[in-house]
């Protein structure tokens, strides 16, 4: 199958070639080159936001499947400067599927826990009303509806707390300061679902072979992430646990940590949709951040 492949050099992207390199036709797309592309893979220049030349470039290479997993993921940021936030994840994703329509192709477009706005007490399904919080939350839904509206044939897959060895992410975030601080203090009453990037490729390799293998339609709204919870305190307790610190971890409110954007206080994914078609569950996310750290 030829697959394009959007934000290649991104944290996810790079996983994402990794897992399908060898099986499938590939194009990883990106406004950077790549620092360790691989050999049997199309590395490309596109900046998404630029509507003819994406169109041009995804045209061109004809694919049966396009992974949007390009993205603006700097949350707080957005809501200082909500430009970017919009004019990648909303308009850059317009213009992906936009370029999905000439040959219909199929669009994988990558969103996020945030879409929700963390009022639910229970994890959230597949089924549940978005209602974004802040600006990054707003333009990654806008990513979605552009998705339904303009392609065929999509799945939206949303993920949460997502780390992997190729960008940066809460697991080195608390990392470095464990070498650098005496005494952290995390947000105690934020939940969710950290998630390996690894884990979270393979789960779209499963679901682009059964669709390709099977010639089935397993198309629509999927919620993908490790298996179980934990608060930004938790995650990060476990992170000093598992590297061998000793550092003290402090819990503290949302509100002391005095962010600019609001995040959802609950924004654990029901893998709902994963369940109903009796798919293996990802390993739990002590066992991703085990596997992580053994890198």
């Amino acid at each position: 199958m030829r697959i394009v492949i959007t934000g290649a050099s991104g944290m996810l992207g790079t996983d994402l070639l990794q897992a399908l390199a060898g099986d499938h036709e590939l194009y990883g797309l990106d406004i950077r080159k790549s620092d360790r592309p691989l050999a049997d893979v199309s590395h490309q220049i596109l900046d998404i936001t630029d509507t003819k030349a994406t169109y041009e470039v995804i045209t061109k290479i004809n694919p049966e499947l396009v992974i949007h997993a390009a993205a603006y993921t700097n949350v707080d940021g957005a809501e200082s400067d909500q430009e970017p936030a919009y004019r990648i994840n909303s308009l850059g994703t317009r213009n992906v599927a936009l370029s999905c329509q000439r040959f219909d192709a199929a669009l994988i477009y990558l969103s996020t826990d945030y879409v929700f706005d963390g009022r639910k007490t229970e994890p959230y399904a597949e089924i549940d009303r978005p209602d974004p919080l802040g600006v990054y939350a707003k333009s990654k839904y806008w990513g979605e509806l552009y998705t339904q509206w303009l392609v065929s044939r999509f799945m939206i897959i949303r993920s949460s707390w997502l780390f992997g060895k190729n960008g940066q992410n809460f697991v080195e975030a608390i990392r470095s300061q464990v070498i650098t601080k005496h005494g952290l203090q995390v947000v105690n009453d934020q939940v969710g679902s950290p998630t390996y990037t690894v884990d979270l490729a393979e789960a779209i390799k499963h679901l682009i072979t059964i669709n390709y293998q099977l010639s089935t339609g397993l198309y629509g709204i999927w919620h993908i992430t490790n298996s179980g919870s934990c608060s930004w305190f938790d995650f990060a307790r476990e992170i000093v646990k598992q590297v061998g610190a000793k550092e003290e971890v402090s819990p503290i409110s949302a509100s002391q940590a005095n962010r600019l954007a609001v995040r959802p206080k609950n924004s654990v994914l029901n893998n709902f949709n994963w369940k109903l078609h009796n798919f293996s569950l990802l390993p739990t996310w002590q066992d991703a951040l085990k596997r992580y750290l053994k890198q």
